[in-house]
């Protein structure tokens, strides 16, 4: 059973930080682009950064450039996203994602590439 499971949401004042983890399970990790996107209330889901399943290519939204970290340990199946200097406009659920490929150095930008989504963790940024 495939499970992508979030944690480390919750309320944080503008200028502050917070460090997203997703658990995998129940698939390949190592074959896998992982990747967070996010749904602010009202809004699309809209992408925030993504992993090749390598590891050597990573890429970012504009929005979340400079300010979030994307890492991942294909040894323990887990991915985070480091966010700091966060801003109210980061306010949304945010969704752990993964991509199956065979292109190991492939990202993806779109969430209708993903095959599997976590159940998305809370952020809250007050100003």
């Amino acid at each position: 059973q495939v499970q992508l499971v979030e944690s480390g949401g919750g309320l944080v004042q503008a200028g502050g930080s917070l460090r997203l983890s997703c658990a995998a399970s129940g698939f390949t990790f190592s074959s896998s682009a992982m990747g967070w996107f996010r749904q602010a209330p009202g809004k699309e889901r809209e992408f925030v950064a993504v992993r090749s399943s390598s590891g050597t290519n990573i890429f970012y939204a504009d929005s979340a450039k400079g300010r979030f970290t994307l890492s991942r340990d294909n040894a323990k199946n887990t991915v985070s996203l480091q966010m700091n200097d966060l801003e109210p406009e980061d306010t949304g659920v945010y969704y752990c994602a993964a991509k199956n490929t065979y292109y190991t150095g492939f990202i993806y930008t779109e969430g209708v590439d993903y095959d599997y989504w976590g159940q998305g963790t809370q952020v809250t940024v007050s100003s």
